[in-house]
This record gives C-alpha cells, sequence and structure tokens, in this order.
C-alpha cells in the first residue's frame, strides 16, 4: 500500500552527513511510503507523477521529524527510590547514597523481588506513554537483576516486550552495572560469573546486542571492564560503556580502543577522551536528566562538539538518577544545560542516536529506503518546539508505515 502525507509546514529530515547543526530542513514537503518503507522525501510540489495513494494524511503545516529513539534507558526495574531523591537534596550525593547500600543495589533487591508479569506490564506502561512522545524506538538495559536467572528475565521480558507492542525495542545486557550485595567480599567471584556463565548464557540465547558496563569507583575499573568486554565481543556482542561520569576513569579512552559504538555519560571526559572517541567513530551518549537529578555538572556539549564528536541525547530513565521518560525534558536540558542548540539536540536524538544502536542504516533519518518512522510535532519549527517546552506535542506518530498513536482533541 502506497501512502503519503502532504502539508508539512517544516521537515527535518535528519540525514547523517553534515554538523550536528545539519538536520536538512524542507519546507511545504510530503513523504511517500510503501507498505513499512519511504519511498520518496522531498517538496510536496515535486511529487512523482502517477503515483496511487490509498490513504493521505494531512500535517496541517506542522513540523514532521523522524521518528524519536531514546538510545539509553534502564527500562525494566522494580520499586521506585524517591527517599533518595529527598536525601541528595538535603546535600548527600549520588556515590554517598550508594555506598551505604542506596542506588543501584536497592533497586535491584526490588527487581528480584518482583514476578516477571509485574515488571513486563510496568514496562509496558512506560512504552505506551513514551510512544505518544513520539518515541518509537526505545534501548532497554538489563543491570537490576545481577545473577544469571534474573539478567535473562529481564531480557526475556525486554524479547516479548518487542514483540507484541509496536516500538523497536533494542536489548542491552548490563550485568556488569555493580557488583551485586553477595559478592562484595569476593568480587572476582561475581566477574567468573559474569564471564564464564551470564554471557555465555545472554549469547546462546540471542537476548541481547550489547553488552554494557559501568565504570565507576562504585561498579568496575577500566581492567576490569577490558576484561569482561574482550568476552562479550568474542562472543559476538557490540559494546557500549557507562564512561567519566562522576569522574575521570579513563571509561572514554576504553571506549575508543574497544571500537564501542557509544560511550554514554561523559561529564569528566578529558580532552585525549573526546578525541580517542570522535577518532574512533565512537558516538557520545549525553544523558542530562542524570545531571539534573544528581545535582552533578552537565557535559560541556560545546567541548564536545568542537572536537567532532557525535552526541546522541538520551534520558537514561532508571528510578534513581534519571526518574524520566520524557525525552522532550533531557531534549530541552541539553540545550539549557549543556549548550546544544535545537537543532543539535533533534540529531542527537534521531540519527546520532541510531548510530548510538547501530540502526542507522534504517532508522533515524527520513530517507528513501528507510523505515517510515515519523512523528508530527505541534510546532512550526525544533526551536519553538524546544523552547515552548509542554509534554502534548506530539500529534500523531507512525512507526513502520503504521499510525501507533494520534492525538485525540
Amino acid at each position: 500500500m502506497m501512502k503519503v502525507i502532504k502539508n508539512i509546514g517544516c521537515l527535518a529530515q535528519c540525514k547523517p552527513d553534515g554538523t550536528q547543526a545539519d538536520i536538512h530542513l524542507l519546507h511545504k514537503a510530503a513523504i511517500v511510503w510503501q507498505d513499512d518503507k519511504i519511498y520518496w522525501v522531498g517538496p510536496q510540489s515535486q511529487i512523482p507523477e502517477g503515483l496511487a495513494f490509498d490513504e493521505e494524511l494531512d500535517a496541517d503545516n506542522k513540523l514532521v521529524l523522524p521518528g524519536l529513539i531514546d538510545c539509553h534507558t534502564h527500562l525494566a526495574f522494580g520499586g521506585w527510590r524517591q527517599d533518595e531523591f529527598e536525601e541528595r537534596l538535603r546535600g548527600k550525593s549520588y556515590l554517598e547514597i550508594a555506598e551505604r547500600g542506596g542506588g543501584i543495589q536497592a533497586t535491584v533487591q526490588a527487581t528480584r523481588n518482583a514476578s516477571k508479569a509485574e515488571l513486563s506490564n510496568k514496562c509496558r506502561g512506560f512504552l505506551e506513554q513514551m510512544g505518544r512522545l513520539g518515541v518509537t524506538t526505545v534501548e532497554c538495559k538489563s543491570g537490576y537483576g545481577l545473577s544469571t536467572e534474573q539478567e535473562l528475565k529481564l531480557l526475556e521480558i525486554y524479547r516479548e516486550l518487542g514483540q507484541t507492542q509496536p516500538l523497536t525495542i533494542v536489548p542491552t545486557f548490563l550485568g556488569a552495572h555493580i557488583v551485586p550485595q553477595e559478592y562484595k567480599k569476593n568480587r572476582r567471584l561475581y566477574i567468573d560469573l559474569l564471564i564464564n556463565e551470564m554471557l555465555p548464557a545472554v549469547c546462546e540465547r540471542n537476548l541481547a546486542r550489547f553488552c554494557d558496563i559501568f565504570i565507576e569507583d562504585t561498579a568496575f575499573s577500566t581492567e576490569e571492564a577490558r576484561e569482561i568486554l574482550n568476552v562479550a565481543v568474542k562472543l559476538g556482542l557490540k559494546i557500549k560503556v557507562h564512561a567519566d561520569q562522576f569522574g575521570d576513569n579513563s571509561g572514554s579512552l576504553l571506549a575508543a580502543d574497544l571500537h564501542a559504538v557509544s560511550a554514554d555519560h561523559l561529564e569528566f571526559i578529558s580532552d585525549g577522551g573526546i578525541s580517542c572517541l570522535a577518532q574512533n567513530s565512537v558516538v557520545g551518549v549525553i544523558l542530562p536528566i542524570a545531571s539534573l537529578y544528581t545535582r552533578q555538572k552537565a557535559v560541556d556539549a560545546r567541548r564536545l562538539i568542537d572536537k567532532k564528536l557525535k552526541l546522541a541525547v538520551a534520558t537514561d530513565f532508571n528510578p534513581g538518577s534519571a526518574p524520566s521518560f520524557d525525552l522532550y525534558l533531557a531534549l530541552m536540558l541539553a540545550c539549557n544545560l549543556c549548550g546544544l542548540t535545537p537543532a543539535e539536540a533533534v540529531k542527537g536524538a534521531t540519527i546520532y542516536a541510531a548510530e548510538a544502536l547501530d540502526l542507522s542504516d534504517r532508522l533515524g533519518s527520513l530517507e528513501p529506503g528507510k523505515l517510515a518512522d515519523f512523528i508530527i510535532i505541534d510546532s512550526a519549527d525544533v526551536n519553538h518546539w524546544l523552547y515552548h517546552f509542554r509534554p502534548d506535542t506530539c500529534l500523531l506518530a507512525v512507526k513502520n508505515g503504521k499510525i501507533i498513536y494520534q492525538r485525540q482533541e
């Protein structure tokens, strides 16, 4: 079936070429798609002759973007951590809370106590609300199980969600989130479990595309990370790294050395780390909601972009340091806290986010041959959209050529 959307006031194609600010705007545009793929994009006056459309949509002179991509979330978790929110407001740091047994460890216990059905239903509700924002692809990390059985449970939830709801789910194994409480006195035993049991089990069941690791004083060292990630690569997984969030721990240098797909956080990245990531085509992922909630310094995005590092923007949605899945909020903060322009932020949630998931061959931009994922935003342009922050701006979302959300007036 061939369909068309006309009367697009401003269309951002967000193609991969150009700088972070180049989102390839077209005005008075149209998109033609056939089944699940884009057939043609361009000025409405130049729609190819002789095409017969089974359906026509009207964008009402609004802004049209590629479907948004949240390329860093911790979607499946038990419980919440609202008490820690108050602790941080009273002056406790994220690391202090983690050291006394809160933080990730608290969520691990709550997640282990939750049933698979409870966690799945919770995730399904999040995804439905994310879809209403125009998010059409979501990376989902495990990491709150920290045992073979529990980590497989979380990844199996992601597999089932990918088959039963419309958004694209990209699963990431994060068994190396922290060392769980029962292994605190023998962390080597947990690393051996990751290498010899968890990773092989995940790969045998084909439950993840990526292996991620949290490099931090309260988590894993760069030496431990290198050992774990090398095994993941040998087993066929691509690499992502939580790097340099609370200090310069050389996580970005390791990500560059191992040719990771992305290095995420980067608040304390060194100049050398920035250069190494850019030279090795590693995408940087900034997570400004986490900076807001942890009350830590935000990434100086201008510093990274000036060294030609591609930056994606994501929510880091999790129950502790970023308890919001609102990608609009992340984009607005990427502008106001990190120094991106609206166009640069939009590119970070579309084609560069797709590159951070190794999916840019099919997602992230509005080009012929790619999947027909696009959204209509109730705004005239990207500047006004991110300047006038409000939660209900998505009017319509199309995923794989089908309408998955339409706002009711």
